[in-house]
């Protein structure tokens, strides 16, 4: 029987024991996530993603730090990518965050993909609940850095911040909008390079293709500037506190000396106000759990099947597809049909 006695007061070795359980899916994980999701939803869930390179790492460290300083509790999750030929990660994200180091009121765990793709790990979102659960008040998620694909950090975070820097690619490469359909707020990191106005140019034009219709503010290193006269800043809006759309940020940083990390979580702040006032956070959380349903619906009934089915079932269809005698989608259909 599964005691959340001491995840619920913040113990970090049951905590870190607990996280070990989950990445392994150890026997005892599922119970003790049932017994942690009545305390979780009270957490706001920062998702950090971004092309490899662009600071992601350095930037979430000084996002921890501001909270810190607002006497806000803050869990970093940061996933790495696997090596293909051991299955483990680096884990360079604990090397970056060493500033971090001692606070009592950080709690940094590192994740490797395992293989999956989307940025993040396959138990990110078990993860994420058991450190809600912990009492963390705001849990900052880094995802790998896979690039446009990156996209399920979506569905995980409340807020999403979208990390690009100078010197990745060309113009082209930004107005592809993969990720930037998914920003909620749209940062660019490295600002103090030559040609990072090219890349707030390029960024802002392509924001415009992500969210026609939308007006989009831009932020210098440090300041949060309208970018043009018709549009006041978002902590200006009159109509901030009725419901309207959310208009994507477009700010600029500095990471490496921290420049811009405090304008930076006050546009997330405003965003979470505004899921708030606007219901959208009811919605996302309702979208996020019926994803996360369907996924694990999946993954028990293709268990089940493949129990019932037997290897030599499935070898047989296997063979057939191998000879060309039947498609893949038929012999799937064929093996389902059979067992009910």
């Amino acid at each position: 029987m599964f005691d959340p006695a001491p995840i619920l007061s913040g113990n970090r070795r049951a905590l870190a024991r607990l996280l070990t359980h989950i990445e392994n899916a150890a026997p005892q994980a599922e119970a003790a996530l049932a017994a942690l999701f009545p305390h979780t939803g009270r957490a706001h869930l920062v998702g950090i993603t971004g092309s490899p390179g662009s600071g992601k790492s350095s930037l979430v460290t000084e996002l921890a730090k501001v909270y810190r300083r607002a006497g806000r509790s803050v869990a970093v999750v940061a996933v790495d990518p696997s090596s293909p030929f051991s299955g483990g990660a680096i884990l360079g994200d604990r090397i970056r965050m060493r500033d971090l180091a001692g606070d009592p009121g950080v709690f940094i765990r590192s994740m490797a993909t395992r293989g999956s793709l989307g940025g993040l790990a396959r138990a990110t979102a078990d993860v994420v609940k058991v450190l809600d659960a912990a009492g963390f008040e705001r849990i900052l998620i880094e995802t790998v850095g896979a690039g446009q694909a990156e996209v399920d950090i979506a569905r995980t975070a409340h807020t999403t911040v979208v990390v690009q820097a100078p010197g990745l690619g060309d113009d082209v490469q930004a107005i592809k909008a993969g990720l930037l359909e998914v920003a909620d707020i749209l940062v660019v990191n490295k600002s103090d390079q030559p040609s990072a106005g090219n890349t707030v140019r390029a960024l802002r034009a392509s924001l415009d293709l992500a969210h026609p219709g939308a007006r989009t503010w831009t932020g210098g290193a440090g300041r949060l500037l309208p970018a043009s006269p018709r549009a006041p800043a978002p902590e200006e809006r009159p109509d901030f506190e009725q419901g309207q759309p959310w208009t994507v940020p477009l700010l600029q940083t500095i990471a490496t000396e921290g420049t811009g990390a405090q304008e930076l979580v006050q546009a997330i702040e405003q965003h979470r106000q505004h899921l708030h006032a606007s219901g959208e956070l009811a919605r996302r959380d309702r979208e996020r759990l019926a994803h996360e349903l369907e996924i694990r619906l999946r993954d028990v009934l293709l268990a089940r099947l493949m129990e019932r089915m037997g290897n030599g079932q499935l070898s047989a269809a296997l063979e057939r597809v191998l000879a060309r005698q039947v498609d893949p989608g038929s012999a799937a259909n064929e093996l389902a049909r059979h067992y009910p």
